[in-house]
């Protein structure tokens, strides 16, 4: 299905959207992937989402993606006495390991590595940043703080500590079972919680292997400290802009979101702007116009994709929120100031022949005024490329792989379709050609740009582009085939190759 808009968006199951027809609904509506929030999923669950999406996919013959959202960390207070208790701003309050019900003066943190981290000046936050601590002792057996804003503790309260670099795993015991269960179920994204450092990122590109696409989610204030690392260590990326405006000033976030995503545009690698996007339709069926200014700024930045959490995980409007997000982004798309604003950044090319390639056929598209790009690409690097220059035309990739082409849903402008490898040259263009015109992406008269790599059918090798033009039938201009236009299918060419001199 062929959308209107170059941003992708991605949308959260849950209670209000996990039954077939609602999926199919929300796909219909706009949705070019599906997150599945491995918090509040469990295995079974899992498996009939992932199943569903894929009959989806099935149904419409077209790719859909699946984003595994795993749980990562997290750290919670022990239990009170009474089940709640006061602190007021200027008091002292101790943590310790003993176990025991807590007062108003102390309770249990059953998470040894914090005590061995934690150390003086570093600040706790308690239930989303509602509580805020400053530890004023800290030792191995406890963490004696001073409440600088106080108010309601209760069991098992949420705890962020945003100056302190944890020795511990992105990766619970948890996070395995269900990174395992995301893998045999076929998703293509997963979604890494809690990155502090780069190498948290290849710890679990290592125990994935390649069966999917590592989005890290930049969340902590560690992370930004290590963003280039991180952004070269990954995948794609995803600012969460709840966790990360919990652990820092909230007017910090809009700055932050604009670099993160002018670093991962640079780096040729989706990105993802996330959380409360569209926020109250939860229970609305309009958004704020503040909302709908925040939806435009990401996709006038050139973000990769747009993403809805509870408003269509929980909330009473999942459908009419993503054909809100989608009439938004398209409108900005078609605003006569997108492209300048989209193209501000500037972005240098990597010195590799794939990159100037993909600056060469944006070059070309813009001088000869084709209508589309054809990346011809197994792994989907040639068509990130491409998408990576935000060329002001569709791109298609071309690929025999359907892993492949689920993959590139989550990248902007890219339209996947599933092709076998051509028999030689003669063959890639006539296939591309035709493609785009089935496509309704070009006309007869007009011209595409195809990009591949030679030896063709080689990952990794785009070393070759072809200007081509279409003539009526959908072919290369030029071609005369043996013309039969039966059930669609593409014509062949029964002409003998020409002998080659000797």
């Amino acid at each position: 299905m062929r959308r209107d808009r170059r941003v992708k968006i991605v949308a959260t199951l849950g209670p209000a959207s996990s039954a077939p027809d609602v999926i199919e609904r929300l796909f219909v509506a706009g949705v070019d992937v599906f997150r599945v929030n491995m918090s509040h999923t469990g295995h079974d669950a899992a498996r009939g989402l992932v199943r569903t999406i894929r009959d989806v996919s099935d149904k419409h013959r077209c790719s859909i993606g699946v984003l595994c959202d795993l749980q990562g960390p997290k750290f919670r207070l022990g239990e009170f006495v009474d089940g709640r208790t006061l602190v007021k701003a200027g008091e002292l309050f101790r943590f310790d390991q003993s176990g025991e019900p807590g007062t108003s003066q102390r309770v249990s943190l059953p998470h040894p590595p914090i005590f061995d981290a934690v150390k003086p000046g570093d600040a706790l936050l308690i239930d989303d940043g509602k509580l805020r601590m400053r530890v004023i002792e800290s030792g191995k057996g406890d963490i004696v703080a001073e409440v600088v804003t106080g108010g309601i503790m209760s069991n098992r309260k949420g705890l962020s500590l945003p100056d302190t670099v944890l020795a511990v795993s992105p990766l619970t015991e948890k996070d395995r079972e269900d990174l395992d269960l995301a893998l045999k179920v076929g998703a293509d994204w997963i979604a890494l919680s809690f990155v502090q450092r780069a190498e948290d990122v290849i710890e679990a590109k290592r125990i994935i292997d390649g069966r999917a696409a590592v989005l890290a989610k930049i969340e902590k204030p560690s992370a930004i400290e290590e963003i280039d690392d991180i952004i070269a260590a990954g995948d794609g990326f995803m600012v969460a802009r709840g966790d990360l405006g919990v652990e820092m000033p909230v007017e910090r976030v809009p700055g932050l979101q604009k670099k993160i995503t002018r670093k991962a545009r640079s780096a040729g690698k989706p990105i993802v702007v996330a959380t409360q996007m569209l926020e109250s339709m939860t229970s609305s069926p309009m958004p704020t116009r503040a909302e709908v200014s925040d939806v435009a700024t990401a996709v006038f930045d050139g973000a990769d994709a747009i993403m809805l959490s509870g408003e269509s995980a929980v909330g009473q409007y999942p459908v009419e929120t993503i054909q809100m997000m989608n009439r938004i982004a398209r409108e900005v798309e078609h605003d006569p100031s997108y492209d300048t604003l989209v193209h501000a950044i500037d972005l240098p090319p990597v010195p590799t022949g794939a990159d100037a390639i993909a600056v060469a056929a944006h070059a070309i598209s813009g001088t000869v005024q084709v209508a589309a790009i054809l990346c011809y690409t197994a792994t989907g690097s040639t068509a990130l490329r491409v998408a990576r220059e935000r060329p002001n035309l569709p791109v298609i990739g071309l690929t025999p792989i359907a892993r492949t082409a689920q993959r590139l849903t989550l990248v902007w402008g890219i339209e996947t379709v599933l092709t076998g490898d051509p028999e030689d040259l003669a063959d890639m263009v006539r296939k591309a050609t035709r493609i785009a015109y089935e496509g309704n992406f070009v006309k007869p008269g007009q011209g595409v740009v195809i990009t591949c790599g030679v030896p063709l059918g080689s990952p990794g090798a785009t070393n070759m582009i072809r200007l081509a033009f279409v003539d009526e039938h959908g072919l290369p201009d030029g071609h005369v085939p043996e013309y039969v236009p039966v059930g669609g299918k593409v014509p062949v060419d029964k002409r003998p190759p020409p002998k080659l001199a000797s």
